[in-house]
């Protein structure tokens, strides 16, 4: 195929468009959203057509593979499922507008409204105050609802009701299909008497025009991937959310129920998935739960055809596999997030360094009936600090799992040097997406931090993050202090070193006071030493407020301090059967300028 077909701009006539959708030469994918059809949208709609304004262009994926499709939109059939074509022409984006276009034209039902007639009449007496009149197209384009005066009842629809039996008001589909009779009917009108120029005679000539002579824009693509088709979609449709396999994957494995067979519909159980419980895990991305699958699959079935979990091979996934393997996913799934929440302590996905860890400790806990947590926080934590990025790509996921599946098996097993580097955590700063970020809120998470005022409380919520009463990142060093008191420290106060879990009621208190006075105010609680061990914070805290003076690299002292202390409790995490060392590449460095200066 030449290169230049591949993505083709092209266009047709509006009505032609239409009548090619109902002869079933389009199917609209059963991943395509629904409809949210409005009177005031499709008016605005008409009235861009009827001032040959453009719509944007419909995206139109020409493709041997056989989706499932909507069977009907606004009541007319648009498909076929037992057919089959060796091509088949997929409208990507453009239901909305299709629906409207359908329904106002040749009438129909809509979801909700059923009894409506969405049907559209113009009403050819309707002039525009101006050339840029945005508002008249309210009282040109009409539904059937404001026309009917229930036989004279409905007083604020007469006038309308007399223009529509006298044939100035006309439905828009006459004016297609019947434009003979309905010109006849303007032309004996009195007020028109046959005068070529009169504005009712010339208004209706224009609405024919417009039928026949407006042009809908479309990219067509052909021969174009899964996987690039979600790309281009992406880039063409910025307002509304970009198609993603999971949609595509939907969509060919959607089932329609029948006798004697039950329907399938991927996301509806992964809707129902989520009402499971309250637990923010399940709110994670539908695309995360196909990948959580598709590994399973791979791991559990012969000959699946899955061999990795890119879209290339999601997009082969059956709805036969997904059942085949279901009811054991949600169970593993379900494990995974509990050992997130009540092993680890950690309240919501936005903590977890990979989202990797959802398919690893899925397959780890699928048809695992005796999982050991204690190797599981050694594997969370070895593969979450390590200087390394252990699970950035697919290709560290089988290297993780042969790891878990042997222990699971109860064969031997081996996790290798563990290696962290002081200089990295003491520059570690907040990202909601970095790995080491989230690594380190989550160790700081998991020790079941206190609150510095009511000591007995724990700060960490179910609600963790999204309520305005619960924890809230924290700098021990106030920024606003800092930058008043600089002293002679050489690291950020921004590191997450710095950083605690604290109410936003404490850190209201605190403001940007000097740490002195703010934890010898706490400090008159007996138990305020232990809240300071529970966020890995130093008691040297407590010994500078209390002798009412601290050095002037304060700062660096007490970063220094709280990585000693993380990388301690890593240690007794990962206890002696992992190789453990520590690395600090600032200090490497000095001693080689020092070296260097020597050597001068």
């Amino acid at each position: 195929m030449n290169f230049t077909d591949r993505i083709k701009p092209t266009d047709k006539g509006i009505t032609t468009y239409l009548d090619e959708l109902k002869s079933l030469t389009y199917q609209i994918p059963t991943f395509q959203r629904d409809v949210v059809w409005e009177k005031e949208n499709v008016k605005k709609l008409w009235d861009s057509i009827y001032k040959f304004y453009p719509l944007g262009s419909i995206l139109v994926w020409k493709t041997e593979i056989k989706l499932q499709n909507h069977r009907n939109i606004g009541g007319h059939q648009i498909a076929d499922n037992h057919s089959y074509s060796s091509e088949f022409q997929y409208l990507l984006d453009g239901q909305q507008r299709t629906t409207s276009l359908l329904t106002s034209l040749y009438g129909g039902s809509i979801q909700g409204k059923e009894d409506f007639d969405p049907a559209l009449y113009i009403d050819l007496t309707a002039e525009s105050e101006d050339e840029t009149d945005d508002e008249t197209y309210k009282k040109r384009f009409l539904y059937w609802d404001e026309i009917d005066d229930k036989n004279g009842t409905f007083k604020r629809n007469i006038g309308r009701k007399k223009k529509f039996d006298s044939g100035l008001i006309v439905k828009l589909v006459d004016i297609k299909e019947q434009f003979e009779t309905v010109q006849e009917k303007i032309v004996n009108h009195p007020e028109v008497n046959q005068q070529y120029n009169h504005l009712y005679w010339v208004e209706l000539r224009r609405v024919k025009q417009v039928l026949d002579n407006y042009r809908l824009s479309f990219i067509e693509l052909k021969g174009i991937k899964v996987a690039e088709v979600c790309q281009i979609f992406e880039r063409i449709n910025q307002a509304g959310k970009p198609l993603d396999i999971f949609d595509i994957v939907v969509a060919k494995t959607f089932r329609p129920k029948e006798s004697g067979v039950d329907g399938f519909y991927l996301r509806e159980l992964f809707d129902k998935f989520r009402e499971t419980n309250n637990s923010k895990f399940l709110q994670i991305d539908n695309f995360d739960f196909l990948q959580v699958i598709a590994l399973i699959i791979r791991e559990n079935i012969a000959k699946s055809g899955i061999w990795n979990i890119t879209p290339t091979y999601l997009n082969n996934i059956t709805a036969e596999q997904i059942e085949t393997v279901w009811d054991e996913t949600k169970k593993a799934l379900l494990k995974t997030f509990d050992f997130f929440e009540n092993t680890l302590n950690i309240k919501g996905p936005q903590l977890i360094p990979y989202r990797y860890f959802y398919l690893t400790l899925s397959c780890y806990f699928y048809q695992n009936n005796n999982p050991d947590y204690d190797f599981l926080k050694k594997y969370f934590w070895f593969n979450s600090f390590h200087n390394s990025n252990l699970l950035s790509n697919t290709r560290h996921i089988n290297d993780h799992l042969k790891i878990l599946n042997s222990q699971k098996n109860g064969d031997s097993y081996a996790f290798g040097r563990f290696l962290i580097d002081k200089e990295v955590l003491r520059n570690s700063s907040y990202s909601s997406k970095g790995r080491l970020s989230r690594a380190i809120l989550s160790l700081y998470s998991s020790n079941n931090p206190k609150a510095w005022k009511y000591t007995d409380r724990s700060v960490i919520a179910d609600n963790f993050f999204f309520s305005t009463d619960q924890p809230n990142l924290h700098h021990v060093f106030p920024s606003n202090f800092i930058a008043q008191n600089p002293g002679k420290n050489s690291l950020s106060n921004n590191s997450l070193m710095n950083i605690a879990y604290i109410t936003q009621l404490t850190n209201r208190e605190i403001s940007d006071k000097n740490p002195l006075t703010y934890i010898r105010e706490y400090n008159e609680n007996p138990n305020f030493e232990n809240v300071l061990d529970s966020h890995f914070l130093s008691q040297q805290l407590i010994e500078w407020s209390q002798q009412e003076n601290m050095p002037e690299n304060a700062l660096d002292l007490f970063i220094e301090n709280r990585v000693s202390i993380i990388i301690e409790k890593l240690q007794s995490i990962l206890s002696d059967e992992i190789s453990f060392e520590i690395i600090d590449t600032k200090a490497a460095l000095e001693q080689e300028k020092s070296e260097q200066i020597v050597q001068h």
